[in-house]
């Protein structure tokens, strides 16, 4: 099935290339001469100190808005502010972390500072809203081109509303050819109307009749003859021919489009966390994970203490889960159970009024501060704060066999928290249908993993903590 939401940046690859950069470039002269004007209002020095924070955050402010596609959105500009907002807070938040955990937080002047993020907001937002407004002008000025597209799936009719419906594109698309595929085969799954005017041997006499400028084709990956064939016959046509492969029947994993030596290069699934986004969620992880165990290390004091005095046995229990790219590690919990061997080595989760569960034990993992150990595993490297959570090995070869892409939730690191759980899937999944959706989050979170993405979840996470899922 069509993801709308998932596929939509992969569909519409704009020719705007230019205008991009231009908007990228405007937004970071913006913020250094705002930076310049602000230190010497208040009589400060462009020390190297300075320099370096100027040049880390037009990197991050790169990266952030690249992945975000501040360049991209073609909403209203109350929704294009809102995401500017919460890039240009993303960057910042990078910024702060990186001086914080360098030791120059204390370099830099807090005025200066605080004042450049509050008006270096308002001055991106006044930026984008007239660059919007000229890309307003200079297509009003150009005359539309008419569109045809081959296909009538589901992709096909996404195309014509997404280009028919979007103000920036000098393009329309007057209707559709039908292959045979098609004939036998018609999707009528979505709603949106695509006007029918032809065969595919059709099409000359319908780029003549309709000043057709752009044919767009759109088929699946099993008809790569007709589309060398359509290409061929069309060659000696005045059209520009675009293919949009219909991939998305797969189960996509941050999925890409990209030019490799020349070659173009079709990503079907690829981890995020590469190059600047690895160590982004690098120093998120550290930083924030030894912030919370300063934190919570009375509460964990107190809570070993506790089970200690509760019930024989050791403070933490330790088990093997499956980590990043498959790799095994040992998860560290407070250990909530009572000592017991498991009937013929199954690990069986916890149920309600499960008697393995001591008193103390109950609560903590009510409150999920059994899961706070875990914290030195962020540490050391082996999980994330935000991500999807680990399973025991037995459950992992389990529902591997049954859920589609269910190993694909080790493409990161494990996390303590996910989207699945602030969702409201926390603890005990007692039907697969349950397991299907924190999996099927947990890929959501993998294909749209963002600095503010994980900065949401975590300020999320504790008001979800009051699901009955988790006893």
């Amino acid at each position: 099935m069509l993801d709308v939401k998932q596929t939509e940046r992969s569909l519409l690859q704009r020719r705007n290339t230019l205008s991009t950069s231009l908007q990228a470039l405007l937004d970071g002269l913006a913020v250094l001469i705002l930076l310049l004007a602000l230190l010497f209002f208040f009589n400060g020095e462009l020390t190297n100190h300075y320099i370096i924070m100027a040049l880390a955050l037009l990197g991050s402010m790169s990266v952030i808005y690249d992945r975000m596609n501040i360049y991209r959105h073609h909403g209203t500009m109350t929704k294009k502010a809102f995401k500017l907002l919460k890039a240009w807070s993303s960057a910042f938040a990078f910024l702060l972390l990186l001086a914080f955990a360098t030791k120059h937080s204390d370099t830099y002047s807090r005025t200066v500072i605080g004042l450049l993020f509050v008006f270096g907001y308002f001055v991106q937002v006044f930026l984008h809203f007239g660059f919007r407004l000229l890309q307003r002008h200079m297509v009003s000025q150009e005359a539309n081109t008419r569109a045809l597209v081959i296909g009538n799936g589901a992709l096909a009719r996404h195309l014509h509303h997404r280009i028919n419906q979007n103000p920036w594109m000098p393009e329309e698309i007057i209707g559709a050819v039908l292959t045979s595929d098609c004939q036998e085969n018609q999707d009528k799954s979505n709603a949106v109307e695509l006007p029918v005017l032809g065969k595919l041997e059709d099409i000359k006499a319908l780029i003549k009749r309709h000043e057709i400028q752009t044919i767009y084709i759109a088929v699946s990956l099993d008809s790569s003859p007709m589309i060398q064939q359509i290409y061929f016959d069309l060659l000696n046509e005045n059209v520009n021919i675009h293919w949009a492969p219909n991939i998305f029947a797969l189960n996509l994993i941050n999925h890409s489009v990209k030019e490799l030596a020349g070659i173009p290069i079709l990503t079907l699934s690829e981890t995020p966390l590469i190059g600047t986004h690895l160590l982004l969620k690098t120093i998120e992880d550290r930083v924030l994970s030894l912030l919370m165990l300063i934190l919570v290390s009375p509460i964990m004091l107190v809570t070993a203490i506790l089970i200690k005095l509760e019930s024989p046995g050791p403070v933490f229990f330790r088990q093997e889960r499956t980590g990043w790219d498959g790799e095994n590690f040992r998860i560290w919990k407070f250990r909530s159970m009572k000592l017991h061997t498991e009937e013929n080595g199954e690990v069986k989760q916890a149920t309600r009024e499960d008697p393995r569960i001591t008193k103390i034990g109950r609560f903590i993992r009510r409150t999920s501060i059994d899961e706070l150990p875990q914290l030195f595993n962020v540490l050391a490297g082996q999980m994330s704060l935000v991500g999807p959570r680990p399973h025991a090995l037995q459950h992992n070869i389990e529902y591997s066999k049954q859920i589609e892409a269910y190993l694909a939730r080790h493409r990161i690191k494990p996390g303590i928290t996910g989207l699945a759980q602030i969702r409201g899937f926390r603890g005990e999944t007692k039907e697969l249908e349950q397991m299907e959706k924190r999996v099927k989050y947990d890929l959501e979170y993998i294909n749209n993993w963002s600095l503010w993405l994980d900065i949401s979840i975590l300020a999320r996470t504790p008001f979800s903590l009051r699901s009955g899922n988790a006893y």
